[in-house]
């Protein structure tokens, strides 16, 4: 199994270098924008580029990647929102275990399913313990998962839900509000799990300030995930991905 892309990750980690990823929904994305987009992310040297999305109804998923390949050198990673959500044109799939919730489809049962199409495709597979937070309306995913998100506040439930996972062997932990959240993430929170846990920490959902990218940064984010607020606003890809890498690496 490749671990190229992900032992890049834990190399960033080390050095205290913070990622910034945008986030591609195929279905809101025609290929006039996109190739806006790509050409502003090459511009401000973003780290990663995910694909996907909680429903993904048309059939631009290959053509987005392809596109994204064609103009593009920066790492592709699958985010997929269920099991057909997989193209071998990627580099990577985050590999979603929604371990927040309880409902076994979206813990192991997609998976069994999707697994000897994800074998097969030759992708880089990194096993994400997914954790949705409540942000404040309802959200895509957590409908679509019909599982009932961790309350913003409760810090406690968040760290050791992410401990679980380490603990299980996911090699990422994603804190995720959902898209269009009204309340991002909480520093607090973001920082009880990453003390907590070894592994890389994603932090996405509600993120529409380069203010609030670099506050999570230096709660301990090791990558911020921006997606909903660059498709009203694609001047943002710049002044978050600026923010996210202003973070200054500690000395030892």
């Amino acid at each position: 199994m490749k671990f190229a892309l992900y032992n890049t990750l834990l190399s960033r980690k080390k050095k205290g270098q913070k990622s910034f990823a945008v986030l591609i929904d195929p279905d809101k994305a025609n290929e006039r924008a996109l190739e806006k987009i790509i050409q502003l992310a090459n511009d401000a040297k973003v780290d990663y580029l995910l694909v996907g999305g909680s429903l993904v109804i048309s059939n631009f998923l290959d053509d987005c990647i392809r596109l994204i390949k064609k103009y593009s050198s920066i790492p592709v990673i699958l985010f997929p929102g269920s099991a057909s959500q997989i193209s071998k044109r990627a580099d990577a799939i985050l590999y979603l275990s929604l371990i927040s919730g309880r409902n076994p489809e979206l813990l192991i049962g997609q998976h069994v399913v999707s697994a000897p199409f994800v074998k097969r495709s030759g992708l880089e597979i990194m096993p994400t313990g997914y954790i949705v937070i409540d942000g404040g309306s309802p959200t895509t995913v957590s409908y679509i998962s019909n599982a009932t998100p961790i309350p913003h506040d409760k810090d406690e439930i968040a760290m050791c839900t992410a401990m679980a996972g380490e603990m299980l062997g996911m090699k990422l932990i994603f804190l995720d509000s959902g898209s269009g959240a009204k309340r991002p993430v909480s520093e607090s929170m973001i920082r009880l799990v990453a003390d907590n846990i070894e592994i890389p920490l994603i932090v996405g959902g509600g993120i529409v300030t380069p203010e609030k990218a670099y506050l999570n940064c230096k709660a301990g984010a090791d990558i911020i995930v921006v997606g909903n607020a660059i498709e009203k606003d694609v001047s943002l890809i710049k002044e978050m991905s600026d923010a996210v890498h202003s973070i200054p690496a500690p000395s030892f």
